[in-house]
Parts: C-alpha cells; sequence; structure tokens
C-alpha cells in the first residue's frame, strides 16, 4: 500500500502520540472506566485536564498573567462578530488579506463603522499590504496573520498605536508570538493545534467591559472567563473531546522543545517545498516572496505547462499526495504543512515534483 501524506488545509494531520492517547482516552479517560466522550465535564479529571490545557498555552506561548485563555465553541468565524461585539465602541479598523479577512470584515460592521486600511485584494491576496497608517482614533487594528488560501504570512509582531487584535486560525504554535502585544488573538484549532471543535481566545482583561452595548451571555467574554479558574470555559459545556486532542498536541509541542524549535522545523520544511518550487521548470510560486507562508505554499504550473496541471494532480495522488488541491479561488496546488506534517512528507512531495518534471519537461 501506498504510504500517505496529508497535506489537507483543516482539520489536517495531527501528531501521531496525540492521536495514540485519545484513542485509549476515548476507551478509559483517566482511569475512571469512562470515556472520554461519556464524561462529565465536572468530573475533577476534566477539571485537572482543562487547567493542564491552560498552563501549556501560557507556558508554550510566554503568554502575561494579565490575560486569559479560553476554550470556546463556534469555530473562529464566531469571533468574527464576538470580537467587535466586546471590543468596538465608534470604529474598527481592518488589515484585508484574504477571504477569512474580508468576512470579518462584514461581520464587524453590525457593531460600527469599519475601516478597511488597506488591502491586497487587487492581486487575489498574493501579497500583504506595506506602507499603510493605522488610524490612532480607532478601537482596534484587525489582522489575519496567515492566510490559508493564498499562501501569505505577517511573520512579525507589529508595533500598534491601538489595541491589536489578530485571527492565528493557521499560524498559531508555528512560531513564537510576542503576546503583550496583542489585545486579543484568537483561532480555530484545527490546524496546528488540535482537530476542528474548538476555539481558542487569549485577550488581556482591561480590554473587556467597555462598550455601552448590552451583551448577550454566550457573546459576553467575561462570561466564560468566570469569577473562578474552575468555571472558566465552562459556563456551559466544552468540546471536551477537541480540547482533550489539543491537550495531547500541546503536550507534544512541548517535547520537542516548544514554539521555538517548532518555528525551525516549520522553516527547514517550508524552505525545502519552496526551493523545488523555484528550481523545477514545471512550477511556479503564486505568493510575493517576501510574504510567502511557512504554513501554506501555493504554486501554479508555469506557463507553457498549463495542460499538465491534472496530469500532476493525478501523479501525485498516485504517490500518496492528499490534499494538494489548490482552493478554487488561486487554483493549481497548495501543501499545508502545519506542526504535525513530518518532514519526511515533504521530502516525498518533492521527490514526487522532481520524477514528474524528469517524464514531462
Amino acid at each position: 500500500m501506498t504510504k500517505v501524506h496529508n497535506f489537507n488545509a483543516g482539520p489536517c494531520v495531527l501528531p501521531k502520540p496525540a492521536i495514540e492517547s485519545v484513542i485509549e482516552a476515548i476507551r478509559d479517560f483517566d482511569n475512571t472506566g469512562i470515556g472520554l466522550l461519556e464524561i462529565s465535564h465536572r468530573t475533577p479529571g476534566w477539571e485537572r485536564i482543562m487547567k493542564e490545557t491552560e498552563e501549556l498555552w501560557r507556558e508554550l506561548l510566554h503568554i502575561p498573567d494579565n490575560y486569559d485563555v479560553l476554550f470556546l465553541g463556534g469555530g473562529a468565524s464566531t469571533q468574527f462578530f464576538t470580537v467587535p461585539a466586546n471590543l468596538l465602541c465608534k470604529k474598527a479598523a481592518y488589515l484585508q488579506t484574504g477571504v477569512w479577512a474580508k468576512k470579518a470584515v462584514k461581520e464587524a460592521k453590525f457593531y460600527g463603522d469599519v475601516e478597511v486600511v488597506a488591502s491586497s485584494e487587487d492581486k487575489n491576496y498574493t501579497y500583504i499590504p506595506k506602507g499603510y497608517s493605522i488610524p490612532t482614533d480607532a478601537d482596534y487594528f484587525h489582522i489575519t496573520t496567515n492566510n490559508t488560501i493564498y499562501g501569505t504570512e505577517i511573520k512579525t509582531d507589529m508595533d500598534c498605536p491601538v489595541n491589536l487584535v489578530a485571527d492565528m486560525s493557521s499560524d498559531i504554535m508555528s512560531r513564537p508570538v510576542d503576546v503583550s502585544k496583542y489585545a486579543l488573538i484568537y483561532g480555530g484549532a484545527q490546524k496546528n493545534v488540535g482537530p476542528a471543535g474548538v476555539t481558542f481566545v487569549i485577550v488581556r482583561r482591561d480590554v473587556l467591559g467597555k462598550v455601552d452595548r448590552p451583551l448577550q451571555t454566550m457573546v459576553d467574554y467575561r462570561t466564560h472567563i468566570g469569577k473562578e479558574a474552575k468555571d472558566k470555559s465552562m459556563f456551559n459545556t466544552p468540546p471536551v473531546f477537541a480540547i482533550f486532542v489539543m491537550h495531547e498536541t500541546l503536550k507534544w509541542v512541548k517535547s520537542l522543545g516548544g514554539v521555538e524549535q517548532m518555528h525551525k522545523i516549520n522553516t527547514e520544511k517550508a524552505n525545502t517545498l519552496y526551493n523545488e518550487i523555484d528550481r523545477n521548470k514545471m512550477f511556479v510560486g503564486t505568493a510575493v516572496k517576501e510574504d510567502r507562508s511557512i504554513m501554506n505554499i501555493c504554486w501554479v504550473m508555469a506557463p507553457g505547462y498549463e495542460n499538465k496541471q491534472d496530469d500532476f494532480m493525478a501523479f501525485a495522488k498516485g504517490k500518496g499526495m492528499i490534499g494538494i488541491k489548490g482552493h478554487r479561488s488561486v487554483g493549481g496546488f497548495r501543501a499545508s504543512l502545519y506542526n504535525a506534517c513530518p518532514l519526511e512528507s515533504v521530502q516525498a512531495l518533492v521527490a514526487c515534483m522532481q520524477e514528474f518534471e524528469k517524464q514531462n519537461a
């Protein structure tokens, strides 16, 4: 049987040690004789997992004490309206670098004025805008750090004159982050830190409670922070399964040497594939080189070889490459090299591209 290499954009590959731990926990969680999918979230064993998961987040990202870490349902798309509900008093500023950023802009407009300070839509989001000005009268400035569809990424933590909010769904835990530069960070787990079903929110406490509007109970971040540590993220039943997979995934990240080491591994993986795309006469990258993502690598057939796209897709599939079809808005191919994607898989994809070139160029 051909070995399968998983490059799906999300849900995506998970660490094997985490999967094995989860399988065992489904059978018997914490030696209770009851499976993970059946336990009450109010059992002492589960309260310990919630506490440990938060501690792992704090340790790996060096999160300051004046921030709360929440694990919620609804996906990052729910945060598109939860963020402005909690933070937008008069005006918010947004950087539009892709479809998800554009959707976040749409939701924010329900709560107040929204200024799009810059957009790369003019070139199908193949670059990160530069040279824009952030309005100092904005309540916050929202960025999407990694754009899964287009393969672009903001790789540094910017200095911002107002509260900085970031959707880090697809690059969280892939590189060190100076959390202190952000008022709020959020994202879906299903790229680097677990399966679909849980959303992380890292929020600085002092930015909450400033809006005049009444907030629905579940929309108010303070509801999920609670009054006691044991209440955090437990106002309603949390997504137990997804959080447990996150717990095991973060333990795996820590075992490799933490986020700093993870970044070195991810950079090597990305460079391995980008070098082949740039070398191979049959392919060409789509994103501007200085803005290339280390998480999502996008490329198309080079001029003159466009008619070989379906042939390469079939060839790659025969070699076990799964999930490399590009998003319909970009076309071509996309390989998502999230944390748990091994270097071995990237090397197999490169060998596949080289073999196809020899046969067809």
